[in-house]
């Protein structure tokens, strides 16, 4: 059997909040927290997006190269996990800490902003250095600043990313590569992804609306999310993850969910779980017409429609290369709580189209009692997907 491999507490920063414990009180609270309506991205269109409330410019970084409001960030998150960073460095040599990080923006939006204030066919302004953009540069920035010597990798699998990120460190674990990794996602909103799912038709002027009729498309956000991952024992453990490709389409998925089921049924037998076992499910759930249409399909063909679902895009915006990492630390945070379980935001309106699920309405938990496995499902371009099992360990709880 594989050695177990354990997610210490997450460091998490999002439209729900500063902290982790911040955004398990709005999380799990019985009104949704609004996302922030701006036209700062899309002049003269005003869209809800899922901004951090973080005031960023406490943490600038001395070297231009490196100090991307991605960055930031992720070094505003990063004190959240400092003490089990510290102990991880003390006790562990500095190439055996890896690093493996997901985003799709790193620091594009700061290419964007130094573009806007470049003169005609002048210099570019001095804050402004094309490696801020480069997109392995979140992980290789957190390795100089942590002064660790293990693999440094930045993940850029679009709305996968974050999840893959915590697959990839395990395997470093499982393989003896590794001691510990520091694993995760962040991604800041940018003009290039807004308009970018502009242009696609998949971006709604509202507050999304997962699973309902009336679903028109996504809201964009932005994310930072850590764990230090290690074979010591803590309250959860990554039982299993399953990765599947569809190849399908360079943005659709495949509409009978064919790679969405593959990497369910993958991330259970990873885990040595049978579909019973799991007690709830972090949708994808993106709003989108044919995302919603066909991980209904692929989750009734595993699970039946007993299983209690939600999709938490509606309190954070979907925060792309994050996204994965972040809903899997909600996951985190059921399996730790009292039982209460991430709420499924919307209308309220089934799509007679489509399967139905048991979506988890605000204050439900799963019968009285904590889960004991859980699992997130992260699914993104070309058909890239995975699932991820989280599953409690019986340790002391948050």
């Amino acid at each position: 059997m594989m050695q177990a491999v354990y997610l210490h507490k997450p460091a998490i920063l999002c439209a729900l909040g500063n902290s982790t414990d911040e955004v398990a009180c709005a999380l799990f609270a019985g009104e949704p927290r609004p996302l922030t309506r701006t036209d700062q991205y899309t002049p003269g269109r005003v869209l809800p997006l899922g901004a951090v409330p973080a005031d960023l410019t406490a943490f600038a970084i001395a070297d231009v190269r490196e100090n991307s409001r991605n960055n930031r960030l992720l070094l505003a998150a990063l004190p959240q996990i400092r003490a089990q960073v510290e102990q991880a460095l003390d006790r562990h040599p500095a190439h055996r800490i890896g690093i493996v990080l997901g985003t799709s923006t790193s620091g594009i939006g700061d290419a964007e902003q130094a573009f806007v204030e470049r003169q005609g066919d002048g210099p570019l302004p001095p804050w402004y250095h094309y490696q801020q953009q480069e997109m392995g540069g979140p992980a290789r920035f957190l390795a100089r600043y942590l002064r660790t010597s293990g693999p440094a990798i930045t993940l850029s699998t679009a709305c996968s990313s974050g999840a893959k990120a915590l697959a990839s460190a395990r395997r470093l674990i499982v393989t003896g590569i590794c001691d510990v990794v520091i694993c995760g996602g962040v991604d800041t909103l940018c003009r290039l992804t807004v308009n970018g799912f502009s242009a696609l038709d998949s971006v709604s002027e509202s507050t999304c609306n997962p699973f309902s009729r009336n679903r028109n498309g996504i809201n964009i956000g932005e994310a930072a999310c850590l764990f230090l991952m290690s074979r010591d024992s803590s309250p959860v453990v990554l039982a299993g993850a399953g990765e599947t490709s569809d190849a399908h389409h360079i943005s659709a998925p495949h509409p009978e969910g064919r790679g969405a089921r593959g990497a369910m049924t993958s991330a259970l037998e990873d885990a040595g779980l049978a579909p019973g076992d799991i007690g709830y499910l972090n949708l994808h759930g993106t709003a989108t017409p044919q995302n919603d249409r066909m991980e209904s399909l692929a989750v009734t063909s595993i699970f039946g429609d007993r299983l209690p679902c939600s999709s938490t895009k509606p309190l954070t915006g979907h925060t792309l290369g994050a996204a994965g990492a972040l809903e899997a630390a909600f996951c985190w945070l059921s399996l730790t709580g009292s039982g209460q379980l991430p709420p499924h935001w919307w209308d309220g309106e089934a799509d007679p189209d489509m399967p139905a699920l048991k979506l988890v309405s605000p204050g439900e938990d799963e019968r009285g009692t904590v889960p004991r496995h859980v699992l997130s499902n992260s699914f993104a371009f070309g058909g890239n997907n995975i699932a991820l099992v989280l599953s409690a360990t019986g340790e002391e709880r948050r």
